[in-house]
C-alpha cells in the first residue's frame, strides 16, 4: 500500500474515532475513502468494522478510567442490540442500501431538530447516574438500533444517543460512555459475520484502526473534560454534515 493512502486512513481514522466517540457519524468519512482506495462498498463496510471494534476498545478504558462508565450496571441494553446487529449485519452482505440512507436521512433531520430546540434534555444533569432496569419499550428501541448498526453502522451513534438520553434520561457525557460500550460488544459480533463472508481488508483496517484509536482516546477525554455543554455543539455539527451528505450536497 503506498504511503500516502497509509496517511490518509490515519489521519481519516483519527477525525472519525474522535467523531464516533463524541457524537457519531465518523463511518461516513471512513467508509467512503475505503472504497475510494477501490474496496467495493460491501468490503469497505465489513473493512470499517475493524477499526470501529479497536476505536471502542480504547473509549470503554478511557470512559472506565473517568468513572463515566459502569459496566455492572451499563450492559443491559447491549443485549436487545448485539441480537439486532447479528441480524442487521446477516442483512447488510446482500443488500443495497441505498433507500435506506434517505430514509436515515430523514429520521436525523429530526433529531437534529429536537437537539436544536430542546437543548435541556441533553445537557442538563439528572439525580443518579446508575442505568435503571430497561423497560420492554427500550429493549426494542434498541434492538432496532442494533439492527441498523449491523446493517450499515453509519450515523448509529446518533441514534444511540437518542435512545439513551431521550428514552433512558443519561446526560450526553454517561449516554456517550454507554454508546461507545454498546457498539464496542454488538460490532464484535458483526464484525465477525463480514470476516466469515470474506468482505473484511485485513490490513486496511488496522491501519484505519490505529487513527480510529488515536482519535477514540482525544474524543472521549474531551466528552468527559468538556461537558454535555460542548458534546452537544459536536453532536449538532456531526449531524449537519451527516445529514448534507446523505442527501448528496457533497457528492
Amino acid at each position: 500500500m503506498e504511503w500516502y493512502l497509509i496517511l490518509a486512513l490515519v489521519g481519516t481514522g483519527i477525525a472519525a474515532g474522535f467523531i464516533n466517540t463524541t457524537a457519531g457519524g465518523g463511518s461516513m468519512l471512513t467508509i467512503p475513502l475505503l472504497m475510494f482506495m477501490g474496496l467495493p462498498a460491501n468490503i469497505a463496510n465489513g473493512t470499517n468494522r475493524i477499526a470501529i471494534l479497536l476505536q471502542n476498545v480504547i473509549g470503554v478504558q478511557t470512559f472506565r478510567k473517568n468513572k463515566v462508565l459502569d459496566l455492572k450496571t451499563d450492559y443491559k441494553l447491549a443485549v436487545p442490540a448485539i441480537i439486532g446487529s447479528i441480524i442487521g449485519a446477516l442483512v447488510a452482505v446482500e443488500m443495497d442500501v441505498e433507500l435506506l440512507k434517505k430514509i436515515i436521512a430523514g429520521l436525523m433531520v429530526l433529531m437534529l431538530l429536537l437537539v436544536v430546540l430542546k437543548p435541556e434534555v441533553w445537557v442538563k444533569e439528572r439525580a443518579g447516574s446508575v442505568m435503571a432496569k430497561p423497560t420492554v419499550l427500550q429493549y426494542v428501541i434498541f434492538f432496532f438500533i442494533g439492527l441498523y448498526g449491523g446493517f450499515i453502522q453509519m450515523g448509529v451513534g446518533f441514534f444511540l444517543l437518542a435512545g439513551l438520553v431521550l428514552g433512558c434520561g443519561q446526560n450526553l457525557v454517561r449516554a456517550n460512555a454507554i454508546k461507545v460500550f454498546i457498539v464496542l460488544i454488538y460490532t464484535a459480533f458483526s464484525l465477525g459475520i463480514f470476516v466469515f463472508h470474506g468482505q473484511v481488508d485485513i490490513v486496511a483496517g488496522l491501519i484505519l484502526a490505529a487513527g480510529n484509536m488515536l482519535g477514540a482516546w482525544l474524543g472521549a477525554n474531551f466528552t468527559v473534560k468538556g461537558g454535555a455543554k460542548y458534546v452537544r455543539y459536536v453532536l449538532i455539527g456531526a449531524m449537519l454534515i451527516v445529514i448534507l451528505n446523505l442527501f448528496g450536497v457533497f457528492s
